[in-house]
């Protein structure tokens, strides 16, 4: 299979130069010009290599070759077309760009499919302007509830409905997709394994299930000089506590669950007083829903107990409670055996991070590919993959895309 060195860097090139940075790298939110600009500038390019596209009622963009003998018969491939705040030049986008080139390259070569193959460039997904992710997902499968964002706004006082409206978009009025017979989702990796183990591509089992906490600590704010340590209601060494021995449990529990105490923000956080407050948060991931249960729970007995025991209040507030999401057994197992006939260097593995084939696979068979994270970076001006490994993940999804809609 001959996908070109040159095209995959020209076209993220292209995709990233809209909004593309100075020093590198992307930033293109929801309904802003940038994002609008990419979005027709990618149904331009549908349109030019043949495929039929159009928007749906939220900015969702789709590509289409339509089968000839089961054109209802959806195997749809694509990304988010946002990004994050100086964020990189591949994460969502890479899985729009490759899907592109896969479809093209197989109608060119196979001419036109027995099911429908369709390109997907959603909305989004990050959340980076408004506080609310997996809007475009969410849409394709009616789940999205207006009065989630009908109030919210960006950091300039600019409100989501507004900004839909400026970009020529409303409300969902459609019923929920239901012709999707597959979708598969190409990703930069955004860790640093399959980097380290020289693999080309990670073949996805399941996307990791997420707890989320913002939690108070209240002591009691007092003169550094002047308390002595006894008498003290000291929220930071609370908090200390707190994080060092949930660390201590989560290196015992190991791979794959992973704890992390993101955001800390002492007050008054001076240096001459006791801190009587401290704000911080939890986050917690695990491929085993038990076992994230289980984890989190101890987690939070101990949070009190530890309060308890040195005089002080807590209040925990989990706002994230998220299943992990297993992908499609049969897609899988297909993945695999492509990567073997093919001699395509691969390995199985779970993602660490949220991406929209978790919004579709509760509701259609579900896949998705990795390709390696230069030095594990993502959500960074400096992201990258070097482009022989995007081309394996494009030839990866090509194949997959080929058995999926032109063979019986």
């Amino acid at each position: 299979m001959n996908i070109l060195y040159d095209d995959v860097a020209n076209a993220v090139k292209w995709i990233s130069s809209f909004g593309g940075l100075e020093q590198g790298g992307t930033t293109r939110l929801l309904y802003t010009s940038e994002w609008l600009d990419a979005q027709n500038a990618l149904k331009d390019k549908m349109t030019e290599i043949g495929m039929e596209s159009y928007f749906d009622d939220i900015g969702n963009l789709y590509g289409r070759f339509e089968g000839s003998k089961y054109p209802d018969q959806i195997i749809m491939s694509g990304s988010h077309v946002d990004t994050v705040v100086n964020g990189g030049k591949l994460d969502g986008q890479l899985g729009i760009i490759a899907a592109l080139l896969a479809m093209e390259y197989l109608k060119k070569h196979y001419g036109q499919p027995l099911r429908t193959l369709e390109l997907i460039s959603m909305a989004e997904e990050e959340g980076s302007r408004f506080p609310y992710v997996f809007w475009g997902s969410k849409n394709v499968f009616a789940i999205a509830n207006h009065q989630d964002v009908e109030s919210i706004e960006d950091s300039n006082g600019i409100k989501f409905v507004d900004a839909m409206k400026a970009c020529g978009f409303k409300f969902n009025t459609k019923p929920a997709r239901d012709d999707i017979k597959a979708f598969l989702e190409i990703h930069i990796e955004q860790g640093g394994v399959l980097e380290k183990e020289q693999k080309s591509i990670g073949v996805v089992t399941s996307i990791v299930g997420q707890r989320r906490y913002n939690i108070r600590l209240i002591g009691e704010a007092n003169h550094a000089g002047t308390t002595p340590m006894g008498y003290r209601k000291d929220a930071v060494y609370a908090f200390s506590r707190i994080c060092n021995e949930s660390i201590d449990k989560a290196l015992k529990v190991g791979d794959p669950l992973v704890l992390t105490f993101g955001h800390v923000e002492p007050v008054p956080n001076v240096v001459n007083v006791v801190p009587g407050e401290v704000l911080f948060t939890i986050d917690c991931r695990h491929t085993d829903k038990t076992e994230l249960v289980a984890f989190t729970q101890q987690l939070e007995t101990d949070m009190l107990r530890i309060a308890a025991e040195l005089g002080l209040e807590i209040e925990i507030n989990r706002w994230m409670d998220e299943d992990p999401i297993p992908m499609d057994d049969k897609l899988i197992k297909m993945l695999e055996q492509i990567c073997q006939k093919e001699q395509l260097s691969y390995r199985v593995m779970h993602s660490g991070a949220g991406h929209d084939s978790q919004i579709f696979a509760p509701f259609v068979p579900t896949a998705m590919l990795f390709v390696p994270s230069i030095k594990g970076i993502s959500h960074n001006t400096a992201e990258d993959t070097k482009t022989e490994d995007l081309v394996e993940g494009i030839k990866a999804l090509t194949y997959a895309l080929y058995q999926l809609a032109y063979q019986e």
